[in-house]
């Protein structure tokens, strides 16, 4: 009787440790949301820094992106190691570095600002990312899809709180092509402050509650084929590589409005407004990623990412159909199912390949979005230089993101024959 009552007091404790890491780390995803919102800054960096070339000052929000993705692995191994606490905190700390590296970024010297915002900074968000999702799954993981969701959903709705706070002080510190490095340096104190504090409450589940939520992990409704799979051998499976292509090809249509919404809203002679391209995306960014989490534990994951991927698909399409406000709505339904991505591929990867190494296994799954990361501001630069005059110029850039979606939904289809082969 004694033995219970201890083990249940254990498991009531664990489980506030639980919560309390899961609020943590929705803190801590809703500074990281900031990098979402690139297209308040997009403008002002481009005419500043680089001549008004929106394809090399997008290349800040691709090489961050890209060193968040390539980096995650390496948090996992660390995470792994040391503990989220301490790798989490150490993210911080290079976030605050990279930031305050991007505020002393002029005219003469844009690699500065590729340095500090795109490779330190990506570094930091790299070590924060995928680990405090890792963490979140192993306290409940007969909950993927929720937990994975609430976590992300403050990734996106940090975009929502943070885009007024960054106009203000963009206005504050002398406007658009002056204010945005003094709002980077603004942001690195947030990095340091929220990732330190934060990094408190990132406790690991202790010995008993892993014990009860293997069980648990048994139980879920999951297409998993295989538990606590290694690197090394998710390597080794086709299933790895059709689900980060996949990943790959599902982001570019929005990962191109995350960062030109502005640009877009803009050119359509709609800058009075335009900030509300940019928060629409966020929100709608934010929303999805809790909504699909949420969808996906009924439909499963990879009838979620069919669905995702023929909606982008048709909406990419329509950026170049519809006229006036309407672009606001096809924007926000972008990032609706952009938001679904975020907290499917968490979760199929854990179903997949196990929870014990998904922070490691998700940072490699993880390239396929930073290879996508890069060729959406690529293309969608390239296309938004040439659009300057002409706005109906960007439409190669959104049919090649529909068509970027349906050969995801190709391999999505593959994946899930494979799996039935190998079930």
């Amino acid at each position: 009787m004694q033995k219970n009552d201890t083990e249940n007091k254990e498991r009531e404790n664990g489980n506030k440790k639980g919560i309390k890491a899961v609020i943590a780390s929705f803190a801590i995803q809703l500074t990281l949301g900031v990098c979402y919102i690139w297209s308040v800054f997009q403008t002002g960096v481009a005419i500043s820094v680089f001549g008004g070339n929106h394809a090399h000052a997008g290349l800040a929000f691709s090489i961050l992106l890209a060193f968040l993705s390539f980096f995650s692995p390496v948090a996992g191994k660390l995470s792994a190691k040391h503990g989220t606490r301490k790798v989490v905190f150490s993210g911080g700390i290079l976030l605050g570095i990279g930031f305050f590296l991007a505020s002393l970024t002029t005219a003469g010297n844009g690699w500065l600002l590729w340095l500090g915002y795109g490779v330190i900074g990506g570094i930091g968000m790299g070590l924060t990312y995928s680990t405090t999702i890792g963490l979140a799954q192993k306290w409940f993981p007969n909950k993927k899809g929720l937990v994975t969701g609430i976590i992300v959903a403050g990734l996106g709705l940090g975009g929502v709180v943070f885009t007024p706070i960054i106009e203000f002080s963009i206005q504050h510190f002398g406007g658009i092509g002056y204010g945005e490095f003094g709002t980077f340096a603004v942001l690195a104190v947030v990095f340091l402050a929220v990732c330190s504090i934060g990094s408190i409450f990132l406790a690991e589940p202790p010995k008993i509650e892993a014990k009860n939520n293997k069980e648990a992990s048994k139980n879920a409704a999951s297409a998993s084929i295989s538990n606590d799979v290694s690197p090394a051998e998710m390597l080794k499976k086709l299933s790895f590589y059709l689900v980060t292509f996949t990943f790959l090809l599902s982001v570019v249509g929005g990962l191109m409005m995350i960062a030109f919404a502005r640009p877009i809203a803009v050119a359509r002679d709609l800058e009075h407004v335009a900030t509300i391209g940019v928060l629409s995306i966020a929100m709608a960014n934010s929303l999805g990623r809790l909504f699909w989490g949420a969808i996906s534990d009924k439909l499963g994951r990879i009838n979620t990412v069919f669905i995702l991927l023929l909606g982008s698909a048709v909406l990419s399409l329509l950026v170049n159909v519809v006229d006036g406000y309407l672009i606001f709505i096809v924007i926000a339904l972008i990032g609706f199912l952009f938001g679904g991505f975020l907290s499917n591929f968490p979760s199929l990867t854990a179903e997949l390949f196990g929870v014990k190494n998904l922070a490691t296994n998700y940072g490699f799954v993880l390239f396929g979005f930073g290879i996508g990361a890069i060729a959406a501001s690529q293309i969608g630069g390239h296309f938004m230089n040439i659009a300057s005059e002409d706005i109906s110029l960007l439409a190669p850039a959104f049919i090649i993101a529909a068509v970027c979606a349906l050969v995801g939904f190709v391999l999505i289809f593959l994946l899930k024959a494979n799996l039935k082969k190998t079930a």
